[in-house]
């Protein structure tokens, strides 16, 4: 006989899944428990992963129609949670579209390419490689529809928007995180900033450094994105309570290069003391820069 404890996790847990998600799936992937049950941790995963599916959802259903249905690389993949659900929930049911899980961690690759074999989820590939070597990787397409990057740290999301853009992605969706190349950039030049700039008072300490670098960096790569042809949504994953990483960019492309964006990334390049950057993570064609 259940007792009111377990019937309120099966509540908890019904409450969570979205129509048709495989129980087996998320036990494999240890979402939940052997039993099939929840715990604070699987709880948070699920809501993140099953919410962030959502907004990818909505992007597929957004493609122009083709005779292989969509494509999606997913970028830092670890253990391929966001790849496996979103197979699993869209992809398995439209009966066409492939996933490519980008890692450079073998036993992962391994297990998610058994684990794929195992489920029947015969149009998922799982590549050993970096994010920024991922592009020349002869596995990937030619062309990319999605591209999706969640907590890929430091430079792994501006390698995975170099991706897209390769790519000629229709849209990316992505979750940023320890962002530390522009922090420790400002950290370099911050006694030169501090006596020609007052703006190099908001971070002049440390902890201000780490965070105003975060910041900045996101924000450079939202210009970035417009300037190269691409309209950018800014938005949150999931409340703060879950994850302190939060910030959710959705990309999606339309051609239509902003010369205004690209003038602004400039000029805040050149407030920060951060142009080398504008050869390197941010740089653009001529006619943007």
């Amino acid at each position: 006989m259940k007792t009111r404890a377990a019937d309120k996790t099966d509540a908890a847990l019904q409450e969570l899944l979205r129509p048709g998600q495989s129980i087996a799936l998320l036990q494999e992937l240890h979402i939940l428990t052997r039993e099939g049950k929840l715990n604070q941790d699987s709880r948070r995963k699920l809501k993140q992963v099953n919410h962030l599916f959502g907004f990818i959802e909505k992007i597929l259903r957004e493609l122009p129609a083709s005779a292989h249905g969509p494509t999606l690389a997913d970028h830092g993949a670890g253990k391929s949670y966001l790849g496996f659900i979103v197979y699993d929930l869209f992809m398995r049911t439209l009966g066409q579209g492939h996933i490519y899980g980008v890692e450079s961690r073998s036993e992962l690759v391994e297990a998610s390419q058994a684990l794929a074999v195992r489920l029947g989820f015969d149009r998922m590939r799982f590549i050993n490689t970096s994010v920024a070597a991922s592009a020349h990787s002869a596995v990937m397409p030619p062309h990319i529809d999605l591209v999706t990057a969640l907590h890929a740290c430091d430079t792994a999301t501006d390698d995975a928007i170099a991706f897209g853009l390769a790519k000629q992605a229709r849209a990316m969706v992505l979750v940023p995180c320890c962002q530390a190349e522009v922090a420790a950039c400002l950290r370099q030049s911050k006694g030169l900033n501090l006596k020609r700039n007052a703006l190099a008072e908001l971070w002049r300490h440390p902890l201000h450094t780490r965070e105003m670098g975060s910041q900045l960096t996101n924000v450079l790569r939202c210009l970035y994105l417009e300037a190269m042809g691409y309209t950018v949504t800014v938005t949150e994953l999931v409340g703060w309570e879950h994850s302190m990483k939060n910030e959710l960019i959705l990309a999606r492309h339309t051609g239509r290069q902003s010369a205004t964006a690209a003038a602004r990334l400039v000029e805040l390049l050149q407030v920060f003391g951060l142009e080398a950057l504008l050869h390197t993570r941010f740089a653009m064609p001529m006619h943007n820069a």
